[in-house]
């Protein structure tokens, strides 16, 4: 069982309904970090939520939605301990997990198939990072977050 921080924009709700009764039903549990309904929300601070859950610990993973899935990634990939990866096939999920060992999922929230989505979570959930060779890029990608000041990360 893994324990998901899932959160969305208001452009992203409808998608973050449809999946939150699919992680259950695959074993996992989750916290929805909103947003709630369809009044407008800054993706920045969904997307400073549910990472900083992630990255602290408290989830195994987490799935985050706006528009087109790129400014949460991007917000997301801000946060210390994050490796959020924006995907549109489950090809692509697998492999950000397996060889990125991304931490974060992000997905568009328009313009994709309810049915696209699950197999791209399910993917994601369901792969795990295979280590090896991957480990040294993984780290170096580590070495790049710094201190918030452009210097290398300790």
């Amino acid at each position: 069982m893994r324990r998901i921080a899932i959160g969305c924009d208001h452009r992203g709700l409808e998608l973050k309904q449809l999946l939150m009764p699919l992680l259950p039903q695959w074993g996992h549990s989750y916290h929805d970090y909103g947003c709630y309904d369809t009044e407008p929300v800054d993706y920045p601070d969904i997307a400073r939520e549910g990472g900083e859950a992630v990255a602290g610990g408290d989830f195994d993973y987490g799935i985050l939605i706006c528009s087109t899935g790129i400014g949460i990634c991007i917000a997301a990939n801000k946060i210390r301990g994050i490796r959020a990866a924006l995907c549109n096939s489950a090809f692509e999920a697998q492999r950000a997990r397996t060889h990125n060992d991304a931490n974060v999922l992000c997905l568009r929230g328009e313009g994709i198939d309810a049915g696209c989505a699950s197999d791209i979570v399910e993917a994601f959930l369901a792969a795990d990072f295979e280590g090896g060779r991957h480990v040294q890029r993984v780290e170096k990608i580590k070495s790049l977050e710094g201190d918030g000041r452009g210097n290398p990360a300790a």
